[in-house]
């Protein structure tokens, strides 16, 4: 059945619509006979969709993609504005705004020829100018100035010639970066050393183009709002107010409108949008929702439900625990004695084995909790050299097939512990720990990990306090702002090579600060985890080499325990009736938060269609790839 509440509740109210349930059954009854005619006509038709609906509870904070690094926002850029290229549903490379594409020899110069004729739009549709090579160079140069504070900068500039001189002030002119319009339709980048993995790098916001005259125009407002943004992607955002709702329309004037078939995006704001959002679906309201945990049984035991839950595709964010180094919460949550505590390797590592990954999964998936579990940061499957994975290389072939959770060990590392800090730290330590809570698989979680840990390590060993925060604003108010002990964390790639996962950790990063533990291994006067990582980041041509050190850098991070791997992204049960398997794939950049490619179904999918469709998928995805080697 097509979603019609949000239309009618827009156009009569919400006072009005509770006394209007009889025109709201014909008005459904309609929709679903002229549905069904429909469906009966033009095959040619076959992939019409019906418009999108969801709620959500964790607002955008900004429209500027320029600085952005929140997948929330994410989502909104990767549907309005477009990169080079982009991927397709099986994951090969194609072009989007970059027709082709060309290398020099050495690996250094790359040149790329644009799609002519694509416009800048403004958010009610009107033309505002043509994209142009320029846009690249001018996006480039906001993001390197280190002034706009731009979350993302690292990506370009530890890449193209002279990127960090310019982020760094020690190059002013921006003319000897390596960014340059050659002419109206033709790109260059030279790069600082050979990136093997510089085309995957392009489908990520970094990357992303912007016209200057209309960054200039805008200033300070630029992306405050959908009106301080040019559009020149799927859709355009039409309608956006925060807290309220935000609405993005298909783009009429799209280069490939032939390819998107929702014809329209609408967010509608609910703090309470993940408890609300299994009903809401239920009564045809939204078009795709989550199933938390603690209903899972109540739908796979209803006849009228089982059917339509289908499991979460996985991805390559990868979750996991970490300890903070620079603590800077409230006072009453003691930030000097945790200090004390997490700068001892026997008190974390108490810690990494008495956390149960597999019994904190449970409120994400009862059903089968081990199977999302990750050993790893860098998730096994997403890269490969000489034949093998990179979680087999070196020390880290080990961990990835060594669960953490050993109850036995946590209690030797606890009695270590307990004996260090004996007259140097308060036990038990307190254990800040923040969660989200517009999740409600989140909020579950804490208190398991709570009850788990000191069930097992002991309250006079240590005292977990879960905070709760909102949606909105989050990381902000946690993370980022160091305001936390312990927290669950998670990366997403941003290109397809190991280096991507060590971008938390590394100086600069605002995660968990680990090269500011005390006694912090040093090389020539460099903390060590940063040490390795230069070190494979210089290894351009042996990609064995390269992924060994790689590996050898996210063992130690590992058997330090400066974190803890919990799982790979994604996984969970859905209802939804979003055509799976049909959206742009990759474990990186953009491509898979786009809904082109998409459609709606009019009744959700089932069980046994995800699992045809998925077979199908698999087939074909091999084959598909082999084309483009």
């Amino acid at each position: 059945m097509m979603t019609v509440l949000p239309f009618i509740e827009s156009t009569i109210g919400k006072k009005d619509m509770m006394k209007s349930k009889t025109m709201l059954f014909m008005v459904t009854m309609f929709i679903m006979l002229a549905m069904n005619s429909f469906a009966m006509g033009d095959k040619d038709q076959a992939r019409s969709s019906d418009a999108f609906y969801t709620i959500y509870s964790e607002e955008v904070t900004t429209m500027n993609y320029l600085i952005s690094g929140s997948q929330v926002e994410h989502f909104m850029f990767a549907n309005t504005i477009d990169n080079l290229v982009e991927y397709d549903k099986y994951g090969a490379l194609k072009p989007s705004l970059a027709l082709s594409w060309s290398s020099s020899t050495d690996g250094l110069v790359w040149t790329f020829k644009l799609r002519q004729g694509v416009q800048w739009l403004s958010h009610d549709g009107k033309p505002y100018a043509e994209v142009v090579a320029q846009d690249w160079v001018d996006a480039a140069k906001y993001i390197m100035t280190k002034a706009n504070a731009s979350s993302t900068a690292d990506v370009i500039y530890q890449v193209v010639k002279n990127g960090n001189g310019y982020w760094e002030g020690t190059i002013t002119d921006f003319s000897q970066v390596g960014v340059k319009a050659l002419d109206k339709y033709t790109l260059q980048y030279t790069l600082e050393k050979p990136v093997p993995y510089f085309l995957s790098m392009l489908s990520y916001v970094t990357f992303l183009p912007v016209n200057g005259k209309f960054l200039a125009e805008q200033g300070s407002r630029f992306g405050i709002g959908n009106r301080n943004i040019l559009y020149n992607g799927a859709y355009i955002m039409s309608e956006f107010e925060p807290q309220a709702s935000r609405v993005l329309n298909k783009n009429a004037a799209y280069w490939d409108a032939a390819n998107v078939f929702i014809p329209r995006l609408s967010y509608r704001y609910n703090r309470e949008a993940a408890t609300l959002s299994p009903e809401l679906f239920l009564r045809n309201e939204i078009s795709s929702t989550g199933i938390p945990s603690s209903i899972l049984d109540t739908w796979t035991k209803d006849p009228a439900r089982k059917d339509i839950v289908v499991p979460a595709r996985f991805s390559s964010y990868t979750f996991f625990y970490a300890f903070n180094f620079n603590p800077k919460f409230a006072a009453e949550y003691e930030p000097d004695n945790w200090k004390i505590a997490v700068n001892n390797l026997n008190f974390r590592k108490a810690l990494f084995h008495a956390l149960d990954r597999k019994a904190a999964h449970t409120t994400l998936d009862p059903y089968n909790p081990q199977r999302q579990l990750s050993n790893t940061i860098t998730p096994a499957g997403f890269a490969n050299a000489a034949g093998s994975d990179f979680v087999e290389k070196g020390a880290l072939a080990k961990i990835s097939k060594t669960d953490s959770f050993n109850a036995k060990l946590a209690l030797e590392f606890k009695a270590k512990a307990v004996k260090d800090l004996t007259g140097k730290a308060k036990l038990p330590v307190k254990v800040l720990m923040p969660y989200n809570t517009g999740s409600t698989d989140a909020t579950n979680r804490v208190q398991v990990v709570e009850q788990q840990l000191e069930a097992l390590l002991g309250k006079d060993f240590i005292d977990i306090i879960p905070l709760g925060y909102p949606a909105t604003g989050f990381l902000n108010a946690t993370r980022r702002a160091g305001n936390f002990a312990m927290q669950e964390l998670n990366w997403g790639p941003d290109y397809a090579d190991p280096e991507t996962y060590t971008d938390p950790f590394t100086i600069g990063s605002n995660y968990n600060w680990p090269e500011l533990a005390t006694g912090y291994p040093q090389v020539d006067g460099v903390p060590k985890y940063e040490s390795m990582v230069n070190l494979a980041k210089a290894e351009v041509v042996d990609m064995k080499k390269r992924y060994e050190l790689f590996a050898a850098a996210e063992a130690f991070l590992i058997n330090e325990a400066f974190v803890i791997p919990y799982r790979v992204g994604g996984g969970g049960y859905i209802a939804t009736r979003l055509e799976p398997f049909a959206s742009p794939y990759a474990p990186f950049g953009l491509s898979e938060l786009k809904y082109k490619g998409q459609i709606v179904l009019p009744k959700p999918i089932t069980a046994a269609e995800y699992t045809s469709l998925q077979a199908a998928w698999d087939k074909t995805r091999d084959a598909a790839l082999n084309k483009t080697k």
